[in-house]
């Protein structure tokens, strides 16, 4: 099974952008491409995986790669134009999953992707899907469906709802949510959790699959159950 995830594409390149823009299209990735440092700090929380060309007009690639790593556990793998080991090197020692020389192969990257992601998965524990009554979650694709129709979640988005779902009746504390999920406890807001729990409500069509324990957290609730003083 192909792993579906959202890809950020960092590449200057326009001629290798648009090839790797369609290799991906046919293996129905979803990507968004840019071609600059900035670009690449700004975009890379709502994502995947990012692919990060190291030869940038704006920002050295491999400061990129550490000022990305630091704030996010995203993997990264490294594109360089470097025949040179040193680039390589440097891009996996400031948190690089994996770096390819170009040229390279989209199958060689496409496999590399893909063993990336079944890592990662494997570190987590578990690879299998929830079903909870019309809603059906699978990690592996990070896919979600509500009567068989596909919802399509951020990264953030998906994750919250996966912490939920895989612990059905059990209340999930806002700290917790804070550190799992954002992976820090302490700078995210109880605002910016809000937001993001509004969002899946709608996006899954009906409020009453997250109840909200108030002055706790939050639960998975089922649309159509009766939520009563205890949500909103």
């Amino acid at each position: 099974m192909v792993i579906q995830v959202r890809i950020l594409l960092v590449e200057p390149n326009s001629v290798m952008s648009q090839a790797l823009l369609s290799c991906f299209q046919r293996h129905r990735y979803e990507v968004n491409s840019v071609d600059s440092g900035q670009a690449a700090l700004a975009g890379h929380d709502d994502v995947d995986m990012v692919l990060l060309a190291l030869e940038l007009p704006d920002l050295d690639g491999v400061e990129v790669c550490r000022e990305i790593r630091v704030r996010s556990n995203v993997p990264i793998i490294a594109l360089t134009s470097g025949s040179g080991e040193v680039d390589r090197v440097l891009a996996i020692q400031e948190g690089a999953d994996d770096c390819l020389v170009k040229p390279f192969s989209h199958r060689e990257l496409l496999v590399r992707m893909r063993s990336i992601m079944r890592r990662m998965h494997a570190s987590f524990g578990r690879v299998d899907e929830i079903s909870h009554g019309s809603l059906n979650i699978d990690p592996y694709s990070r896919q979600v469906h509500v009567n068989g129709d596909s919802v399509s979640l951020t990264r953030k988005e998906f994750d919250l709802l996966y912490m939920l779902a895989s612990r059905p009746g059990a209340v999930v504390s806002r700290k917790e949510l804070m550190a799992q999920v954002w992976e820090d406890e302490w700078a995210v807001s109880d605002r910016t959790i809000d937001t993001h729990v509004s969002t899946l409500r709608s996006k899954l069509g009906n409020r009453e699959w997250i109840v909200t324990i108030h002055g706790v957290g939050y639960r998975m609730g089922a649309a159509g159950e009766p939520v009563g003083l205890a949500g909103r």
